[in-house]
């Protein structure tokens, strides 16, 4: 899609700013899995960390695109920064859909400053893509929510300072599990981090378990209707975590592309660069290629989900495609710098490492082809 004026604008701004305070640090960063948790009230100072949420409660007032956008930027350079940033919009999200205007005036303001950071937790050790078999319960007694139970695989698991929780509250006529979600404030008794996770790439963002003992929290913690936080839940994901990933790894794919690119003029091998090699022409084509269709893919769903219209099969298909592809892209990178590919003072690893780990992210390869095929048959 072409960009507004004001859309070129904030690229342009996110990119110095990125160049600047992110490219520097981020081998750093993923070697020694560090989250730059500092970097957050830059990046509110910049309306990034409330990016859609409207100007009345703190935030920039903008749209997906940008989110995409901004997403995008930082991906380019570090991912891991990149889904530590996705995940704190997945917990803003959620209040800002389902939040009571007191829950939005309390919490909104901080987290689009970036004076704390936002989470959320759906997934369990019994499948992330068991959605409705969640584990961990929540039961009212008189006007406390007693929760129990055990997350796992969740970004922002250590850093986060509010956290929007999954939970099961009863069962329906049919028998079905009534999921419920919840604002849980770090330091709040019974609720706390457990392992942190040794993650293969993604690294620089915190991923880890949430232990929930006999948490007590009051009535207002209820986060919408009891026994509808499921539909809260599942739109963060599908229309917000997806999307978030996507941004990654079109990221991931510029920074192949670019960095192919300048491989290619600057290696000399029988005394002429390598970019004159027909072989290496055809594998810049192929990264080329799969950046150009993951950006259409990815903006489109993004133009979709801001103009109002259903946009889950969308980002599914977006999810899919550029994360597939950011693995290939990779591989490619790797391939055309030879021995150089595989030395950590590139990036190239980093690449692979990074795309590998956004496939489970948000619904594996075989989650997003199940919702794609199922949208297809409802539609075509």
């Amino acid at each position: 899609m072409e960009f507004t004026n004001e859309q070129v604008m904030l690229r342009d701004v996110v990119r110095e700013f990125v160049k600047a305070e992110i490219a520097p640090h981020a081998a750093e960063w993923d070697e020694q899995d560090h989250c730059p948790d500092e970097l957050f009230p830059k990046l509110g100072e910049m309306g990034l960390c409330g990016i859609f949420v409207p100007e009345e409660y703190g935030g920039a007032g903008l749209g997906h695109v940008e989110r995409m956008i901004a997403l995008e930027e930082i991906s380019r350079y570090s991912g891991g920064l990149g889904i530590a940033l996705m995940t704190h919009h997945l917990g803003v999200y959620a209040i800002l859909r389902g939040g009571t205007e007191e829950q939005k005036k309390k919490y909104l303001p901080d987290l689009c400053a970036g004076k704390t950071i936002g989470g959320l937790a759906v997934t369990e050790p019994s499948g992330g893509s068991d959605f409705s078999g969640q584990q961990t319960s929540a039961v009212k007694n008189d006007k406390t929510w007693g929760i129990n139970g055990r997350k796992c695989f969740i970004t922002n698991s250590h850093n986060a300072d509010v956290t929007v929780v999954c939970a099961n509250t009863g069962k329906d006529e049919k028998g079905r599990n009534l999921l419920s979600t919840f604002i849980i404030e770090k330091g709040t008794a019974g609720f706390s981090a457990g392992r942190k996770e040794h993650k293969m790439g993604l690294r620089g963002s915190v991923t880890g378990e949430l232990v929930l003992s006999n948490v007590k929290l009051p009535e207002e913690a209820l986060l919408g209707v009891e026994g509808k936080g499921g539909r809260i839940a599942m739109e963060s994901i599908g229309e917000v975590g997806r999307a978030g990933m996507t941004a990654i790894c079109l990221g991931i794919l510029r920074g192949c592309l670019e960095d192919a690119v300048k491989f290619a003029k600057e290696r000399i091998v029988y005394g002429r660069p390598i970019s004159k090699l027909q072989a290496i022409q055809l594998e810049l084509a192929q990264i080329r290629i799969a950046y150009e269709c993951a950006n259409q893919l990815a903006y489109h769903a993004a133009g979709l989900k801001d103009a109002g219209k259903p946009a889950t099969a969308a980002f599914s298909v977006a999810k899919y495609y550029s994360t597939e592809n950011a693995v290939a892209a990779s591989k490619r990178l790797i391939d055309l710098m030879g021995g150089y590919g595989v030395i950590n003072e590139y990036a190239a690893g980093r690449y692979l490492r990074d795309a590998l780990a956004s496939i489970p992210s948000g619904g594996t390869s075989h989650i997003q082809q199940i919702i794609i095929a199922a949208d297809t048959l409802a539609n075509f």
